[in-house]
């Protein structure tokens, strides 16, 4: 699969970058406006294919007869917001007048991303290259040719290669001996949803905002495919720049995603910091809704604009399904408050950040035992709410999942961190009483924690308590969070870290999500074996935060190392748990986003972990991250 995106609108196409069957085409807000986008060229093979930058593809092709070329033709494919622009450049390269004919099939069912990807089924009437959609609003595909093609031909309704409302550009070109032709096409996308929104910044101005060299080349190159790629994932909203969780089933709003993803990008771009806060106050939970999983307060944990959404027939129109997208609210408020001394933006989002703590200490606490915890979803929307969001993830040692209201372990270390940044914020504010009291309520939550949480006989914390209250007393990488959060006391700070880096639990890659030993651990699980680069950041993040620097800059040479096996020199968004073995790449997991904005941001949030270890504590020996320049 080749993704290439540009703000809103991305394309799903072929290893030879066609969308000819499956869930490919192009796309925009959650919309699939071409489902066929197959290019025929009899007797031409493509010898390479490359994409320089997310947003294009260059391809070579080239017709040969025994060993020399008779046609080469360059394509250049460049995804826009709205649309795409292509480019077609053929060259005689032979002594002898060529004669070429090619065609496009192109067709558009308009199918909604959630129907694409074959998780719903939908039947819909389409004129053509428009559709107007249940509730009312239209979607159309443009196309423009130069030169234009012959009248385009009745589809053949007896073959499947073209839809019956699909239709076939056909060109002839008579090429004489080293004769160039380009032929040129535009498609637009149009949709009902075109605010006016602010330019994102072009390649190279991003680039300058993050001055971070490696002495080490390849290290750099990591670097530098991880900064372009978030880039890429940005797209714009009204209220300013927010990047997408993942190429390409992720271009839309999240909560948990985008929080911690700009968490990792501080201090560089703190402009997508506010744009992230200020879109998911304004859709910030005001009532309650069962169906959404709404209440007051709450951040929301997914956006999207597609039809089956907006119809009602998934919930995710404005879905709030996740139990730490809120406090992750208030910590990365917290952070650009620390990083840029913006008390401006505090104060604005003061009513954002009350209601949170609201929601936090209230809706999220029902029963009043110090501890947020959500109850699975019944409504068609998410059962588990944390980000192991499997409905797998959270089980016991016996291997029964858990049930009931769940609180999940790491959501009690970003309750802390968020309780404390409020006593900040107060602080700040002059309010001293406030300042006291949600400083107590922190302090109280770290002790209550660690006496419910804490399994001496295994050093670790339990992954969370079930409904009944019973720990889910199994080995998994959420500790990490605990360390990266500051909830765990110090005098267990050693026994955790050894945990977690046993065999059991460190891979040679990073974390597992689950050790080797428990009943429901699977190398290649989504959530139960595999292992994630985001999370083990995280864990490098609060390795740091105790002071365990040569643990961390191991960590993170062993992340580093890691994208370096991959051919885009990218960390993928999970790998799977095998123990690394010399010489080999880790096992990939087959359906990875790539990119991914958390690894993408771990990247970066790690230079700044190592220059923050340099500060403290100068450590040599690590072979690819000796050293950070600024």
């Amino acid at each position: 699969m080749l993704p290439l995106k540009e703000d809103d609108t991305y394309a799903v196409l072929s290893d030879q970058g066609m969308a000819d069957k499956d869930e490919r085409g192009f796309y925009r807000h959650d919309t699939r406006y071409l489902s066929r986008y197959l290019w025929n060229m009899p007797g031409f093979g493509l010898l390479v294919s490359e994409t320089p930058r997310p947003d294009r593809l260059v391809q070579h092709w080239s017709l040969m007869m025994g060993p020399d070329q008779l046609v080469g033709m360059r394509r250049e494919l460049h995804i826009v917001r709205g649309g795409f622009s292509e480019r077609l450049e053929l060259e005689n390269t032979s002594l002898k007048t060529q004669t070429v004919e090619i065609a496009l099939e192109a067709a558009a069912d308009f199918a909604d991303l959630f129907e694409a990807k074959g998780w719903h089924k939908v039947s819909r009437k389409i004129d053509g290259f428009e559709y107007t959609a249940e509730d009312g609003l239209r979607v159309a595909t443009h196309l423009s040719f130069d030169p234009l093609p012959a009248p385009p031909s009745a589809p053949d309704l007896s073959s499947e290669a073209t839809p019956a409302d699909g239709k076939t550009f056909q060109w002839r070109f008579e090429l004489a001996p080293k004769q160039k032709v380009s032929l040129r096409l535009e498609g637009r996308f149009e949709s009902p949803f075109e605010p006016h929104t602010p330019p994102l910044p072009d390649y190279e101005d991003w680039k300058k905002r993050f001055p971070l060299y490696m002495e080490s080349g390849r290290s750099q190159r990591v670097l530098e495919q991880a900064i372009t790629d978030l880039r890429a994932l940005l797209f714009s909203l009204p209220d300013g720049l927010f990047p997408a969780a993942g190429i390409p089933w992720y271009v839309c709003p999240f909560g948990r995603d985008s929080l911690l993803t700009a968490y990792m990008m501080q201090p560089w771009a703190s402009d997508v910091t506010r744009g992230v806060l200020a879109y998911l106050a304004k859709y910030q939970g005001t009532e309650v809704n069962a169906i959404l999983d709404e209440t007051p307060g709450k951040i929301i944990h997914e956006m999207r604009l597609g039809e089956l959404s907006r119809t009602g027939k998934v919930p995710f129109t404005r879905y709030y399904g996740t139990v730490d997208a809120t406090p992750l609210f208030l910590i990365l408020l917290h952070q650009h408050w620390k990083d840029t001394g913006d008390m401006a933006f505090v104060r604005q989002l003061q009513p954002n950040w009350e209601a949170a703590l609201t929601w936090m200490t209230d809706y999220a606490d029902p029963d009043q035992d110090g501890f947020l915890e959500y109850a699975p979803n019944t409504n068609r929307g998410h059962v588990v709410q944390s980000w192991k969001d499997s409905h797998d993830s959270q089980s016991h040692q016996d291997g029964s999942l858990a049930q009931g209201a769940i609180a999940v372990c790491e959501v009690q270390g970003y309750a802390y961190m968020a309780y404390q940044g409020a006593a900040e914020f107060y602080r700040a504010l002059g309010q001293v009483d406030q300042a006291k009291a949600w400083g107590a309520r922190a302090q109280a939550l770290k002790t209550r924690f660690h006496q419910k949480f804490w399994l001496p006989e295994r050093k670790t914390y339990a992954a969370g308590l079930d409904g009944a209250k019973k720990p889910m007393a199994i080995l998994t990488s959420n500790p990490g969070h605990l360390l990266w959060s500051g909830i765990v006391p110090d005098e267990v700070a050693p026994q955790l870290v050894k945990t977690l880096f046993s065999e059991a639990l460190y891979s040679g890659w990073g974390l597992r999500t689950l050790g080797t030993d428990e009943v429901r651990y699977n190398p290649l699980s989504y959530h139960n074996g595999s292992v994630w680069p985001h999370d083990t950041a995280l864990f490098i993040g609060g390795l740091v935060r105790y002071g365990f620097y040569e643990e961390a800059l191991q960590a993170a040479e062993n992340l580093f190392r890691l994208a370096m096996t991959q051919h885009d020199w990218r960390l993928p968004e999970l790998v799977g748990g095998y123990p690394r073995q010399e010489g080999e790449p880790p096992v990939p997991y087959p359906a990875s986003c790539r990119p991914q904005a958390w690894d993408s941001a771990a990247v970066v949030y790690m230079l700044r972990l190592i220059q923050e270890i340099d500060r403290k504590h100068p450590v040599r020996g690590v072979l690819e991250l000796r050293k950070v320049r600024v």
